[in-house]
């Protein structure tokens, strides 16, 4: 059974078919799903898919790019929210600088990663980071916040070898999605080969970044066996080793039996 760790089906792209889709996932052989917010809706959202479905859990948060909505009030309630059994995870965090080039919207960014950082030690809950085209003030940020100290799954990780081996040096998890697919994806590929199976997470990111032979079309979890044939044929293993491996992983991470 696979461990999806990290989807978005709060997302509208599922909402002409959500329940159907969601209600397929046993059968078809997911196990969980761990559903990352990115807005303060979209955590009322995944408190509603946790209460529906058994098998969905959640990691709360505000995504770096969405922290304008972000104020003590706001901040307050999502931390309120983790009296949920099922929110595991302080998430989807961190930084991205891809969209956000201004020095003052960065330094916001850096504020609020740091915060709910803090709120994650506080509660004792491991984060679900979210870093792109910012892979040295993510360090920095972690660093200062004790990210020795963290639990932690960087999500749809992008950056070096390097960069990972910092990662692996705070025993950090890797989320490993459909961009290691790609024809394109050889950093990637150069990644996985290089990081241990036991610190990889298997995720989507739905309903984006489909896997090929779906590429630019809507994810969803279903389509986790083509991520997990990859990371094997980089490997030189099976994918049912992948697949037992990254569940136990991802099980062991946000404390679910």
């Amino acid at each position: 059974m696979i461990f999806e760790s990290h989807a978005h089906y709060d997302d509208r792209a599922f909402d002409e078919d959500r329940d159907i889709l969601l209600g397929s996932m046993p059968q078809n052989g997911i196990e969980y799903i761990l559903n990352a917010c990115s807005t303060v809706d979209s955590v009322t959202r995944t408190l509603q898919l946790m209460d529906t479905y058994p098998f969905v859990y959640g990691a709360l948060g505000v995504h770096p790019s969405e922290i304008a909505e972000l104020d003590e009030e706001r901040f307050a309630w999502i931390r309120e929210q983790f009296s949920h059994p099922k929110a595991v995870a302080v998430g989807e965090i961190g930084l991205d600088y891809y969209w956000d080039k201004e020095d003052e919207v960065q330094a916001r960014q850096r504020e609020w990663f740091a915060r709910h950082l803090a709120m994650a030690k506080e509660l004792d809950k491991p984060v679900v980071i979210h870093s792109r085209d910012a892979a040295k003030d993510t360090y920095d940020v972690l660093s200062a916040c004790g990210g020795n100290d963290l639990r932690a799954v960087v999500h749809c990780f992008s950056y070096t070898k390097e960069t990972a081996k910092q990662y692996l040096n705070w025993d950090y998890y890797f989320g490993i999605g459909g961009v290691v697919t790609f024809a394109n994806g050889k950093k990637l590929k150069e990644v996985v080969e290089y990081i241990p199976l036991e610190r990889i997470l298997l995720e989507t990111d739905s309903p984006y970044l489909s896997p090929v032979p779906f590429r630019g079309k809507r994810n969803s979890s279903l389509h986790l066996p083509y991520v997990a044939q990859e990371i094997a044929r980089i490997k030189g293993i099976d994918a049912e080793t992948v697949i037992e491996v990254t569940n136990r992983n991802a099980k062991q991470l946000f404390g679910i039996r």
